[in-house]
């Protein structure tokens, strides 16, 4: 799960990266980079961090040119190595830098491909990086004997990516000197939009993962990129788009509009506010069928991804709605952080209960979704220890039993409290007296109310179907062996040993 984006304009575009980057920190705090373009010259700053503290102003001065990218993220892919930090450079053809939201399920093997038939070398276990060398050995067999590439050629390159690579992966790149480029895998699986604001010097143009880092810088959202398709701007401000798959079909991820974006975003035409409002109705629908005569007092929220829910879901059902926690907003999304024992600390850390609004009370906490039930097991015993009667909880989404490969840090299904448990065994390890799932066809349903056009969405998380990639059960055992939580502390142990210099663009401190 990371953020992209990526700017054309007619002045110094530093600062509206920084700008849109901090819009799109919620999709990464692990990392963040920039690489402007000036001239035929890259300017890169990237680290380890969040974006406050990865560009100070003496990066920020460096980093000159009137178009450039940005990415903040989270590592999924790949370990948390600064140096596995984004965009990646290679230098031919042209010079080429991309920044990368996604996973690709076949990275290993196209890793192997690269060595032996493109005669490329791989530095790092990062998937983003062997995105990079495909695009980059596909537009050089395009562009050979070209000084410039032309349109046609990118996109015949990013046809052949899409052959090539399998998984799910919402890209954005730019070619020293020439244009930034965007694409969007053939499933549309991962977000990626694009914006124009018209100037006095002409039109600019954005592309980002969520349509809320247009808004705030000014930009008019033009539309999401469809599934397989290609952007193109050029340094002098001209847009060319194609489509670079014979079959493309758009099957969102459906957790975005769970817990992944903003609630002030659109994705895809659907308003992530609002198709959680629904999720909120569907939810208090079902407490209505199977539960008519609950003793709910109050609804209290998990803040913040679940306020919206809960709300509607406490209108519906004519109970009290309160704000019975206050959250501490500088610590970090838990149920990306590795270990138990961190992501338990930092729940208590990040939640505050209001006593007063528990005390003697049946309560109802709602959340987007229930994980690994750390968070949840947390928040419970903080409600029963303010004074609760009964605490009830419901998940505005279903139970997550599956691994999800594409590009969430949720890849062990031993990790995942749901995996071949029961609705009453999850209730019972997470201490609730009661425990309410939504249903799969509700939640699909107040999704696709926003946009009818879409048939499918990736639900892997809840169904365990996979829609890209070759994903079979050694994939999952081999995916669980690298990314599990021991994996994890092992290569920071690893890490901590070594010297983890970037081997990249001038990269000062």
């Amino acid at each position: 799960m990371c953020g992209i984006v990526g700017i054309v304009g007619h002045s110094y575009v530093n600062q509206a990266i920084y700008d849109a980057l901090t819009v799109l920190q919620h999709r990464g705090q692990d990392a963040a980079g920039i690489v402007t373009c000036d001239g035929d010259r890259l300017f890169l700053r990237k680290d380890n961090g969040m974006v406050r503290d990865v560009f100070r102003n003496r990066h920020m001065r460096r980093l000159v040119g009137n178009m450039g990218i940005g990415h903040v993220r989270y590592p999924t892919a790949g370990s948390s190595s600064s140096a596995e930090a984004q965009p990646f450079y290679v230098n031919s053809p042209y010079g080429l830098t991309l920044a990368h939201n996604g996973n690709l399920t076949n990275s290993e093997a196209l890793a192997e491909h690269l060595y032996r038939s493109d005669l490329r070398h791989i530095n790092t276990t990062s998937d983003s990086e062997v995105l990079l060398n495909v695009f980059a050995h596909e537009l050089h067999e395009r562009g050979k004997g070209k000084l410039r590439p032309e349109p046609d050629d990118i996109f015949d390159a990013v046809a052949a990516v899409h052959r090539r690579a399998e998984g799910a992966y919402a890209v954005v790149a730019m070619i020293t000197g020439y244009g930034i480029l965007a694409f969007r895998d053939p499933r549309g699986i991962r977000p990626v939009c694009f914006g124009r604001k018209d100037t006095e010097h002409g039109p600019e143009y954005m592309v980002a993962s969520e349509s809320v880092a247009l808004s705030s810088l000014g930009f008019q959202l033009v539309r999401d990129l469809a599934p397989g398709e290609a952007i193109y701007i050029t340094a002098e401000g001209e847009l060319h788009t194609r489509s670079c798959h014979d079959q493309p079909k758009l099957t969102p991820c459906i957790f975005e509009q769970v817990y992944l974006a903003r609630p002030d975003s659109i994705i895809d035409d659907i308003s992530v506010y609002k198709a959680r409002l629904r999720m909120g109705e569907k939810l208090a629908e079902k407490v209505e069928r199977v539960w008519p005569d609950h003793d709910i007092d109050v609804v209290i929220p998990i803040p913040d991804t679940s306020r919206t829910s809960a709300l509607q879901m406490a209108n519906r059902l004519n109970v009290k709605y309160r704000e019975g926690f206050i959250k501490n907003r500088y610590i970090g999304r838990t149920f990306i952080m590795p270990g138990q024992q961190q992501r338990r600390k930092s729940v208590r850390q990040k939640l505050n209960a209001i006593e007063l609004e528990f005390s003697g009370k049946n309560v109802l906490l709602v959340d987007d979704s229930i994980v690994r039930g750390t968070t949840c097991h947390e928040i419970i015993q903080m409600a029963r220890e303010a004074g609760a009667r009964k605490v009830y909880f419901a998940s505005a989404a279903p139970a997550v039993k599956y691994p999800n490969v594409y590009g969430i840090d949720m890849p062990s299904a031993g990790e995942l409290i749901a995996h071949d448990r029961s609705d009453d065994e999850v209730c019972q390890l997470i201490g609730a007296d009661k425990l309410i799932y939504q249903d799969l066809d509700d939640l699909v349903s107040a999704c696709k109310e926003g946009n009818a056009d879409i048939e499918e969405f990736d639900c892997s998380v809840f169904n365990g179907h996979y829609l890209a990639g070759n994903i079979d059960g050694q994939y999952l055992s081999d995916l669980e062996t690298r990314r599990n939580d021991d994996a994890k502390k092992s290569r920071e142990k690893t890490r901590a040993l070594a010297d983890n210099e970037v081997i990249d663009l001038h990269n000062s401190n």
